[in-house]
């Protein structure tokens, strides 16, 4: 019981870091941003300056591949957790709490967003 209570602890403390694995991993892929500019004649003469911003992020990628297998992950994970803890062992889910709150306190100092929408675990 006791290795149970450890592995379902280190198990929760991993999902937390899975999670914020994800996000820097998100917004590293995003910071791709350019911004092309092209002139446009004025009425009066004058020539403006027209600047659009393209986002070079594309269905079919390697870090696209890369979340959507993380984010498998971390569904399969974090159900596996909520089943453990619908055991109703008190000592199992006192471990998932525990291991949840150890890796938010270890993963999630950092944090930019303060609302997770994607989250399935709570």
């Amino acid at each position: 019981m006791v290795g149970a209570c450890i592995g379902v602890f280190l198990l929760a403390v991993l999902y937390e870091g899975l999670k914020m694995g994800r996000e820097t991993l998100l917004r590293r892929s995003q910071v791709n941003v350019r911004y092309n500019s092209m002139p446009l004649p004025g009425a009066d003469g004058t020539i403006l300056m027209e600047t659009h911003k393209t986002v070079g992020q594309r269905m079919i990628s390697p870090a696209h591949f890369l979340q959507t297998l993380l984010h498998i992950v971390q569904v399969v994970v974090s159900y596996l957790l909520m089943l453990v803890f619908m055991t109703y062992n008190a000592y199992l889910c006192i471990a998932v709490a525990a291991g949840a709150g150890m890796g938010y306190f270890l993963f999630s100092w950092r944090k930019a967003v303060v609302v997770d929408i994607t989250e399935h675990c709570h």
